[in-house]
């Protein structure tokens, strides 16, 4: 059949590809099957479940052809800020690369900082670099964690006093 009326016809036969089960909607499971990075493995779970909740209007866990199309033009927004970032054009960010990108995000961040989340998101390797699907993943919670903290700091002082709870609260609402 034909692309629905304000669905991509390009997003509309990939929506069909990646339907495995034909149930109209795309699981995480399925989201996960049909993206890839650059170096050939496929998207974390992690950030399929963030996509897939952003972009689920109904909390159901899935997303329907509109979804999945908005889905579709997110990550290609995404992949286009990534590739401006990989400076050198390997395929993933480099720890000199993910230092500038935050920095052109406004983000003011320590080098300390950088190292820590390729510590914990990058390929174990003696060069660890973050690929498209955990830079996708860590820009979208440094968002929302900086939203959530933009909420307490309503002078815009760059510091907050929270209690444990209040802190807690911030994160489970907003990361899980």
């Amino acid at each position: 059949g034909n692309a629905p009326p304000g669905v991509d016809p390009e997003a509309f036969s990939w929506f069909q590809a990646v339907d495995a089960d034909r149930s109209g909607y795309i699981s995480v499971k399925e989201l996960k099957q049909a993206l890839v990075n650059s170096n050939w493995s496929t998207f974390n779970d992690e950030t399929c479940l963030l996509m897939i909740n952003m972009f689920d209007k109904t909390r159901s866990g899935r997303i329907d052809m509109y979804g999945f199309s908005a889905l579709l033009r997110f990550i290609h927004q995404w992949k286009n800020l990534f590739q401006q970032y990989d400076r050198d054009q390997s395929g993933s960010i480099s720890f000199s690369e993910l230092q500038q990108a935050f920095s052109q995000m406004g983000y003011n961040l320590s080098p300390q900082f950088s190292q820590l989340l390729l510590a914990r998101y990058g390929q174990r390797s003696s060069n660890p670099s973050i690929q498209l699907d955990r830079f996708i993943q860590i820009c979208m919670q440094l968002q929302s964690m900086t939203d959530a903290f933009h909420e307490k700091d309503t002078g815009l002082v760059g510091n907050v006093r929270l209690s444990y709870e209040d802190f807690l609260t911030m994160v489970v609402t907003r990361m899980m």
